[in-house]
């Protein structure tokens, strides 16, 4: 009944704020409905602008980044916010000033640095900004080589980038603190696919050598290798399997003393290991173990179990061992959540269409928890009544927990719901609303303007037609007058 009575008058709210407490824990909740009095309701056209490439405002609503348009110098502005105020009956009559009609009117530049060398480019779709620091994290490549060979245990079929170097810069002046190079790699740059950031942790999946690398970004500044997860898992899993191969290598040494001469270099190549060719990756093995393990666990029966071995695993034992890591993000500071398919769908801009599985990955145990293919039910009963912990936010960004979703708000869960209704085909369904997992870093926005609780508005009109944060009011109506 509250919801009903709000008033429509600003000062009135005001008022009421002054007069009443909110009750305990709803404090940004009462502070956000103000947003309902403050609906954009003018747009200025003909704007004299830079011409820059707009990437997008910071979180917090700091910064306003852009690149140059040769994609070499990165250029951030800062918000001036109100420069034009009215008090008249009539102010949708007036014209505004001519001031009011230029960027610098509504924006300050504070630097124009340059990043990319001669032979790279800045990677327009990806920024990362951590707000606890005001750090920006940026990348520069030089272009891709699509049919680069696969050497050195690169997947074939995965293009290659000969240099891709991340920047961490500070973003009050932005100063350059830290760089981070993959040399002859290829990591999904575009809206931040191939890389997450959680907190002081950084996830960079290398689609080429199908490695995941775990940093750490220090309040100092510094980019810290934490560990790579992909061909080992554990830290001394390479330096066992070494030893492993020298202990090897000497056995064999010793059985040639025993053979004829004659022999020796059959017997050589007979028993040397090849290391590059012996052993799955440590990430795959632990993937086909616990897909084992998990069939053989369904029945109590011998017989049954083997037969059921043989149609569920090793049928599909090599569509396994093909999978490929595509996408990769923190569910917290020791799981990751892990999207593999094929090859094709990994280097595809539309990889809707290609099967794939996910699966959730201990990483201090190294071990894998769960594995769904993407069109699960039980995956997606998951995702319908759990859909905030898949979209995990910073510790340090408290406005980021007020995202609307079908998991916390009515009016979402009820347009979901309506949809799944309307669908034709329900394993369809799923398998759309799916193919969003792992979700790309940063790609909510917490602004009020987004609320669900306090406005209805239109996904498919809005995603085409706000620019920068500005919204148009006959998209936006308050769900209470």
């Amino acid at each position: 009944m509250y919801y009903r009575s709000r008033s429509s008058n600003i000062a009135a709210r005001i008022f009421d704020r002054q007069i009443c407490t909110p009750a305990p824990g709803t404090s940004v909740h009462h502070a956000r409905r103000f947003y309902e009095n403050l609906v954009p309701s003018y747009t200025i056209y003909e704007v004299e602008c830079p011409d820059h490439s707009f990437r997008k405002f910071t979180e917090d609503g700091q910064y306003l980044i852009s690149f140059s348009r040769n994609h070499q110098e990165l250029i951030v502005y800062r918000p001036r916010w109100l420069s034009f105020s009215c008090n008249d009956e009539d102010c949708d009559q007036h014209d505004l000033p001519s001031k009011a009609r230029r960027f610098d009117s509504f924006f300050t530049q504070l630097y124009c640095v340059p990043l990319a060398s001669c032979n790279e480019l800045i990677c327009k779709d990806f920024f990362l900004y951590m707000e606890s620091n005001q750090f920006g994290l940026f990348a520069t490549s030089t272009a891709q080589i699509h049919d680069a060979p696969a050497v050195g245990g690169a997947v074939q079929g995965v293009p290659s980038i000969e240099k891709i170097t991340f920047h961490l810069l500070r973003m009050e002046d932005g100063e350059i603190l830290d760089k981070k190079v993959f040399s002859n790699d290829f990591v999904n740059l575009t809206h931040n696919m191939g890389v997450f950031l959680y907190d002081d942790l950084l996830a960079i999946v290398s689609l080429r050598y199908q490695t995941i690398h775990i940093l750490q970004i220090r309040d100092s500044g510094n980019l810290v290798d934490v560990r790579a997860i992909g061909e080992f898992c554990r830290e001394d899993d390479e330096l066992f399997l070494n030893s492993n191969a020298q202990g090897m290598s000497l056995s064999d040494k010793n059985k040639q003393h025993q053979v004829p001469e004659n022999n020796v270099e059959n017997h050589m190549h007979q028993g040397q290991p090849n290391m590059g060719n012996s052993f799955l990756s440590g990430i795959k093995q632990r993937l086909l173990s616990f897909i084992f393990q998990g069939i053989w666990n369904e029945e109590t029966d011998d017989t049954l179990r083997i037969q059921r071995l043989r149609n569920k695993f090793y049928f599909h034992f090599q569509d396994y061992v093909d999978l490929i890591i595509w996408k990769v993000q923190f569910l917290d500071r020791h799981h990751l959540l892990i999207k593999f398919g094929s090859v094709d769908g990994g280097v595809s801009r539309n990889a809707d269409h290609h099967p794939a599985f996910v699966a959730v990955y201990n990483m201090a145990t190294t071990e894998i928890v769960s594995f769904y293919q993407n069109s699960a039910d039980e995956l997606y009963m998951l995702f319908e009544q759990f859909g905030d912990h898949f979209h995990v936010t910073s510790r340090n960004s408290m406005y980021m927990n007020f995202v609307s979703s079908h998991s916390n708000n009515i009016h979402a869960l009820e347009q979901l719901r309506s949809i799944k209704d309307k669908a034709s085909n329900s394993s369809q369904f799923v398998k759309k609303m799916l193919a969003s997992l792992p979700f790309s870093c940063q790609s909510q926005s917490p602004s009020p303007y987004f609320d669900q609780s306090l406005f209805r508005f239109d996904d498919k009109m809005a995603g085409k037609k706000i620019k920068l944060s500005f919204f148009w009011r006959r998209w936006w109506q308050p769900l209470y007058q």
